[in-house]
């Protein structure tokens, strides 16, 4: 799988967040969280530049100062998908990565996984993840995304909810072996022009509501090509996320 100068991955990274203010900068076993996702999305294999798109000159500096690739962008931006369009807008790719900065251990298998299909020309203008719900918890977590995918794999919905609901009871209990519910991984690749409409287009009813902006996506009537993968990544929220990624790295 050879790298192709045509994929860029961009990591949005604001110093302002209403649970954890300068996440980027939180320590993970001593180097700041940003590098490890930059150096995470670095090794995969269908990228050939990561850069850290930022509002704050704390970031830029830090990023810089590990020999990381770094630019400012408006503070005004309502998304991360906001502050990637600023930055790819002038550059010459076709294909955009947007890859979460509070994922500190982001297999670079998944970025490969969502990239593949582009390069091969799947019709679908953004590919996602996702991986299957093994537990009754997570099904029931408000904060776990879930994706309803059709049998050719384009997304028919995301929700926190329980989707699909279960409305007899009959599968309420989780089992591994009947895959009826997914878990979202916020892993996107777009192409270029695809990412310039995306981010021009208003705010939707669905993606209001349920808070999730991928819902724009479908309600203006594009696809979202949902690919599965086996390898789990950790979100950070809060600063007690901290000790949950340093113990699986230990």
């Amino acid at each position: 799988m050879p790298v192709d100068p045509r994929v860029i991955a961009v990591i949005p990274a604001r110093w302002a967040s209403s649970r954890f203010p300068g996440k980027p900068l939180a320590l993970i076993k001593g180097k700041p969280m940003i590098q490890w996702v930059f150096e995470q999305a670095s090794r995969a294999k269908t990228v050939s530049e990561v850069i850290v798109a930022t509002d704050d000159i704390r970031i830029l500096e830090l990023v810089r100062g590990f020999g990381g690739n770094a630019v400012m962008t408006s503070p005004d931006h309502e998304s991360g998908t906001d502050r990637i369009a600023e930055v790819v807008r002038e550059m010459k790719c076709e294909i955009v990565v947007n890859v979460q900065g509070d994922e500190p251990l982001i297999p670079p298998a998944n970025i490969d996984l969502i990239v593949q299909p582009l390069l091969d020309g799947v019709l679908e203008s953004a590919v996602t993840l996702r991986i299957l719900i093994k537990t009754h918890g997570e099904l029931m977590d408000r904060n776990i995304t879930k994706v309803v995918a059709d049998k050719s794999g384009s997304a028919l919905y995301f929700s926190k909810a329980p989707i699909p609901w279960d409305r007899d009871g009959k599968d309420s209990s989780v089992d591994p072996l009947k895959p009826f519910w997914y878990k979202h991984i916020g892993l996107y690749a777009y192409r270029k022009k695809f990412l310039m409409e995306f981010a021009g287009l208003p705010g939707s009813n669905l993606e209001k509501l349920e808070k999730l902006e991928q819902l724009r996506i479908l309600e203006n009537g594009y696809n979202i090509k949902v690919v599965e993968t086996v390898l789990d990544s950790i979100g950070v929220d809060c600063e007690a996320d901290l000790a949950l990624v340093e113990k699986c790295l230990a």
